[in-house]
């Protein structure tokens, strides 16, 4: 079946008779254009079907009006939230935005860069992949004055402003009511340890181990990747230990759930056995069983700070700055072993 071609400016300007700037003036509502000729060019635009190309409107002021985003991943709700916070910063200040997933991996974060810089967007804002560990793709943009802001997963913070969470004092704080509901020995599932919002929480947890006077055990802490999967094999590994831990702090969503999983499956029970604790914004959160404690990212928030400051960027205001938006420790049925 042939695809049906879409109707342009022009095709509504020859059925009217008029040219193509008076069709778009009368688009925007323009008080150049009288209100009978808005209403048929209107009234054809809607029988037509006609919508805007913002690419061909882009190339036509000469001002591409659009807005990259690299994110890890498209699917998730975590990353699903923050793109919606960009969105409308975006639009209601006159910008589209094209969205692109590196998947987590490390030449496809390149080409997604890529792909963007030749499209002419205005600014950039993106997520590192767990793979990416080094960062010239980036530093080749700042010295092209691209704008560009990280958020959650971030480098070079002294050549690009970001958007963080509180990594190392939500994690000290989430530690800490472990431990002051029961827990004893607590343990960290993490993602790799290059990234720098593995070192924080990691370095927030070993902080509150250390203020209560707990030992700090090497064998508790597995860093593997951020997945699914090495949430169940890490939650299975540390289970297994010889003295297995009696609580689990995970550093992500996709950890935290699969390490469930792993705790059920091993006929243990949350939390009497293994308290747990998640890093996430996933409102299922609530739903599992027991519900699930986690570190709540205001990831709605983290979407609009990072627009906001990328479009102070391209308006010329180049001061690198970093937003810290506060996690919240959301207390749910799957962390104390006590009242508090």
């Amino acid at each position: 079946m042939k695809k049906k071609k879409a109707v342009s400016l022009k095709d509504l300007a020859n059925e009217l008779g008029v040219s193509i700037s008076t069709v778009s003036r009368a688009l925007k509502n323009s008080p150049e254009i009288g209100p009978e000729m808005k209403a048929k060019v209107k009234s054809l635009a809607k029988k037509r079907g006609y919508r805007p190309n913002p690419f061909a409107i882009s190339l036509l002021k000469n001002a591409p009006r659009i807005i990259g985003v690299i994110v890890p991943d498209i699917v998730t709700h975590y990353y699903s939230s923050i793109i919606s916070g960009i969105n409308d910063i975006a639009r209601k200040n006159g910008y589209s935005t094209i969205i692109t997933s590196s998947y987590e991996q490390f030449e496809q974060e390149k080409q997604c860069l890529e792909d963007l810089v030749n499209l002419r967007v205005e600014g950039i804002i993106a997520c590192l992949s767990q793979d990416t560990n080094t960062f010239t793709h980036f530093e080749s943009l700042h010295e092209q004055n691209v704008p560009l802001v990280f958020f959650d997963r971030i480098c070079l913070k002294d050549k690009f402003s970001s958007v963080i969470t509180n990594n190392a004092e939500s994690a000290q704080e989430a530690t800490n009511h472990l431990i002051h509901t029961g827990s004893e020995r607590i343990a960290f599932i993490g993602g790799a340890n290059h990234l720098e919002i593995v070192k924080q929480r990691k370095h927030g947890y070993l902080n509150a181990l250390r203020a209560h006077k707990k030992p700090i055990e090497k064998e508790l802490v597995f860093c593997k990747e951020i997945g699914y999967e090495a949430g169940y094999e890490g939650a299975s590994f540390l289970l297994s230990l010889p003295n297995p831990p009696d609580a689990l702090l995970a550093m992500t969503d996709r950890l935290a759930f699969r390490a469930m999983n792993s705790i059920k499956d091993k006929g243990l029970k949350i939390p009497k056995d293994v308290a747990l604790i998640g890093y996430t914004d996933e409102t299922h959160s609530n739903y599992v069983d027991p519900p699930l404690t986690a570190v709540t990212h205001q990831t709605y928030k983290m979407g609009e700070e990072a627009c906001r400051l990328l479009l102070q960027q391209i308006k010329g205001i180049n001061t690198v700055k970093q937003c810290i938006v506060p996690c919240i420790l959301s207390v749910r049925g799957s962390s104390s072993k006590k009242e508090t």
